[in-house]
């Protein structure tokens, strides 16, 4: 039993080591900086090797990892939340200004998919980039199905109306 529970361990540690390009992709999405994804990558890898006794067989690994690796982000988003708000209190002189993505050409597809909420890019990557089930991506979401097909929606037809130009009306005179 302890020797297929080993087995069992280093099949589970190579299929993580075979995710990590999916996993990358992911957290750079989310972190839209290289260094930033490198470590969240870095955090939910150790998570999930430190947690290998809780991950279910017959379970989705990649839906596992991608869940870890959202929740790591979101934690440290919040913590940047709160580090933010803290230097505020300490410096009242100084203003900590939300960093905005700046507008780009239009045809820039990447600047545009930034313009997203969170939550609808998020869908959309794991629905189409990383190629997960609507079921999959709910779960790592934790919201229902429903729900994920319609952010995946709204999505795709916010992107459709940011890069198609509009169309011009006639005009009645």
């Amino acid at each position: 039993m302890v020797e297929q529970q080993a087995i069992a361990e280093t099949d589970l540690r190579r299929e993580v080591a075979m995710l990590l390009p999916q996993l990358r992709g992911l957290a750079r999405f989310l972190a839209r900086d290289r260094s930033e994804a490198d470590d969240l990558v870095q955090e939910a890898v150790l998570r999930a090797l430190r947690s290998l006794a809780q991950f279910q067989p017959g379970t989705s690994v990649r839906a596992w990892l991608f869940t870890i690796l959202r929740n790591v982000f979101y934690e440290q988003a919040r913590r940047r939340r709160r580090e933010r708000a803290a230097i505020a209190q300490q410096t009242p002189d100084s203003s900590v200004a939300a960093h905005q993505p700046h507008e780009t050409d239009l045809a820039d597809l990447a600047a545009q998919f930034r313009t997203l909420p969170p939550s609808l890019r998020e869908a959309l990557i794991l629905v189409g980039a990383q190629e997960l089930t609507y079921e999959e991506a709910a779960a790592i979401c934790g919201v229902p199905v429903g729900t994920m097909k319609a952010r995946v929606s709204r999505a795709r037809r916010q992107l459709a109306a940011l890069v198609e130009p509009p169309t011009a009306e006639p005009d009645h005179a």
